[in-house]
């Protein structure tokens, strides 16, 4: 019976045999779907560009190591507001996803959560968000607090223009503000290029995510760059990336990274150069797993970074 509700009730590109699914009591279990704890990938792309960023600082300041306690404070902000913005997105689209296949057996769409639930678990996520974002100094709580505006607006993109993806990109890439300004409480040239890199990229990947729901997106009336960019979806994505790439190389300069950070940077490319030539926009399954691998990408740029301060004064 419990396999059954199962099957009915997990939205089709979560991990079969997740943790959610497996240890947490039936009562929570929607709640969890919610803020996409069965889906560990959107907070590892949200935590990326606070690591990178937070890691560029450091290693501008010739400090060895990123900031443990940071470090920690951005893992877990990232994981509670990638929740609460995933929950007020689907309360405004709980029409839309009641419509495409895939996003129809959510919480709040199939019934489980009620609206008025929803909102209140929403609001306790942003309280544990904020309860994280003071422990920071002032200039970083108040660029922390003006990024709510961007989560408020990006699931109405959708609505009324073929570029909600360049949306998501100026949410998600906060956090490359954010990580330098948590150190230094300041912007400076790098994190500026850090975060328009880490738009193109976010546009991107995002790109390969929404190819799976291209006839439904379609069908429902939103709008998509998978739909914009059509038959030219592999080399658009390419060159999102090739951007991307660009911008995180003036990143590395203006933050005085050495040879081994951009000897990284070369490995990364080569990993976005791997989903963009491997890339089936008919294969929803190839585009899911390859969106993920962007988790992968993460960590062979934080590494880079990491090694190439850990080794700087050795050169």
């Amino acid at each position: 019976m419990e396999a059954a509700e199962n099957r009915e009730t997990t939205v089709p590109d979560a991990p079969k045999g997740n943790w959610v699914d497996r240890f947490l009591p039936s009562p929570a279990r929607p709640y969890a779907r919610l803020a996409r704890l069965d889906r560990p990938i959107g907070w590892w792309l949200l935590l990326w560009p606070c690591w990178w960023s937070s890691a560029l600082a450091t290693n501008w300041l010739e400090v060895p190591l990123p900031v443990p306690v940071h470090l920690l404070l951005f893992l877990v902000g990232a994981i509670v507001m990638r929740g609460a913005g995933c929950t007020y997105n689907d309360i405004v689209d709980r029409k839309i996803d009641a419509k495409v296949e895939r996003t129809r057996h959510r919480p709040i769409p199939s019934g489980q959560v009620s609206v008025t639930a929803a909102i209140v678990f929403l609001c306790l996520q942003l309280l544990i968000g904020l309860f994280v974002l003071i422990q920071f100094g002032v200039f970083t709580i108040l660029l922390g607090l003006a990024s709510l505006g961007t989560i408020v607006i990006y699931p109405f993109l959708k609505r009324f223009t073929n570029w909600p993806q360049l949306g998501l990109g100026i949410a998600f890439s906060w956090g490359a503000l954010m990580g330098w300004s948590g150190l230094l409480d300041d912007f400076y040239e790098a994190s500026v290029l850090l975060y328009f890199g880490c738009v193109f990229w976010v546009i991107g990947y995002d790109t390969i995510y929404a190819l799976q729901d291209k006839e439904d997106d379609a069908l429902a009336g939103v709008h998509s760059t998978a739909l914009l960019f059509g038959e030219r979806a592999k080399i658009l994505v390419g060159i999102c990336y090739a951007i991307a790439t660009a911008f995180f190389a003036a990143a590395f300069y203006f933050a005085e990274v050495e040879i081994v950070g951009f000897i990284g940077l070369g490995l990364g490319a080569a990993h976005l150069a791997w989903q963009v030539t491997t890339l089936d926009t008919e294969n929803p399954d190839r585009c899911l797993r390859l969106f993920r691998s962007n988790r992968d990408y993460g960590w062979i740029i934080f590494l880079a970074i990491v090694v190439d301060g850990l080794l700087t004064g050795y050169w």
